[in-house]
This record gives structure tokens, sequence and C-alpha cells, in this order.
């Protein structure tokens, strides 16, 4: 397990040396933030009848959204991880006495991580600072907010394994272009990050609710803003912990069998 933390050290301090990169990555999401909450804002004056979320819920959701941006969204790719998978170099990971599924989970969550805390502060700072109703609310109860942290904990190995899945599948196809898209396609629209999952037709929720996508971002952000009762919050808790276990155990398994049959590329 020490071996795992301390990769997972190194990762994160090596994240944080690429400053430039989340300053650009700031401004962008302070930019689509702001055309986000623009966009929500002129719908509701529209008039547009009964709608499923307050606009202050909504706009505190768009901006919680974009603060982590850099840590929930799910299609990232590991060039490392993926290059080695390509060229042969596995052969250097397999040589080494740890586990391969959790020290790529390591290195995952440790980049992620760095990533984040690079721009959330900033993101948080502007959106506290623009006039109503563009700005974030911060205003929650201390029991929401107790399990909003650990709901969040959990959506952040939620989507370490859920990454390191379509990372592991490509053990056996040893291509990232078809699985990644696929990922790409579903997470956009079944994680909220696109729309809300509320705005969804009946069916689309339907189907949402029973993958693992919303509870990595539409669920915590919407018990944050107020839009899920604590209660429905403690069963999407419950239903976090069983994806993360079902996850990890499919990316285990594949990763078991895929290596007892791995061809080493390029030697």
């Amino acid at each position: 397990m020490k071996s795992y933390i301390t990769y997972f050290k190194l990762k994160f301090k090596t994240g944080l040396q690429y400053r430039a990169a989340a300053l650009a990555g700031m401004a962008t999401q302070v930019f689509f933030g702001f055309v986000y909450v623009s966009i929500y804002i002129a719908f509701y004056e529209s008039g547009s009848g009964n709608l499923p979320m307050e606009l202050n819920e909504l706009v505190s959701y768009v901006w919680i959204s974009q603060s982590l941006l850099a840590l929930v969204y799910m299609w990232y790719k590991d060039k490392e991880i993926l290059n080695m998978i390509k060229s042969g170099n596995i052969a250097y990971e397999l040589c080494r006495p740890q586990d391969l599924y959790f020290m790529w989970a390591s290195k995952i969550l440790g980049e992620r991580l760095s990533s984040c805390a690079l721009r959330f502060l900033p993101v948080i700072l502007f959106a506290l600072l623009l006039p109503s109703p563009y700005n974030l609310d911060l205003s929650i109860t201390l029991p929401r907010l107790l399990l909003f942290m650990v709901v969040m904990i959990l959506s952040i190995i939620l989507m370490t394994v859920l990454v390191l899945l379509y990372h592991v599948i490509c053990l056996i196809t040893l291509d990232d272009k078809g699985i990644v898209n696929i990922f790409m396609v579903l997470s956009d629209i079944l994680s909220g990050m696109a729309i809300p999952i509320p705005f969804f037709p009946s069916y689309l929720k339907n189907i949402s609710n029973i993958l693992p996508f919303r509870y990595i971002t539409d669920f915590p952000f919407r018990l944050y803003v107020g839009n899920i009762s604590i209660n429905e919050g403690l069963f999407g808790l419950v239903i976090q912990i069983i994806w993360i276990i079902i996850l990890v155990i499919i990316g285990r398994f594949i990763t078991k069998k895929s290596l007892k049959k791995a061809v080493i590329q390029g030697g």
C-alpha cells in the first residue's frame, strides 16, 4: 500500500509543475461557465413554465461543475499508459512488484487531483465575485455539506476506476480510439455535464439512473445545490459504492486475463 501512496504523491507533485496548462484550462472553464450561465438565465427569463431546477441551483451547479471539471470529466486519456501498451514498454511495468491495476489507478488519481488543485480556487473565487444571478451560491447546511464531501470522495474514486476501465480494455484491443470515443459520447450525455439530468426526458433519466456516469457529476453537484434531498443523497451514496465495487472487479478481471495473453508489441 505504501508504494501506491508514494507513486500517487510522485504523480501529484509532477502534475503541479504544469502551471501554464492549468492557467489555460482555468480560463477555458471560466469562459464556458459564464457562457452556460448566460444561456440558462436567458432560458429562464423567457418564462418557460415549470422547470425542474431553481435558477440559483442551476447557476451554482454550473460553477461547481466547472471548478471541478479537471477532476470529474471522463474523456481523459493517459497517453503514457496507452503508449506503454502500444509500444511494448508495459513489459517494464510488469517487472515491478506492484499490482498493475492499482499502480495505474494511483497514477490517474494523482494527475487528476493535481490538475484540479491548480484550477479549483480561482474558478470558485471568480464565480463568487460575479453579480447576482450570475454568481455561485455557497449557502449550505452542515449535514448537507458533510454528506457532499463523502459523496464527492466516492465520486472521485468512481471516476478513477471508470477511466481506468477503458485503459485496461486497451490491453485487449491495443487501440484506444474506439473505446474512448464510446465513453466520451456516453459520459457527456449521461453524466449531466452537458445538460443536467432533471431536464432529460423520462426514458433518458431512467437510463442515466442505472449507469454510473451521473453518480460522478450530476448526483454530487445536485446534492450540493439542494436539488436532491439528504435521504436521496444517502441512497445515491450506496449506489456509488456498489458501482465502485463492480468496476474494480471488472477492471481487475480484465487486467489479469489480458496480461496472461499479452503480446509485447515492438520487441
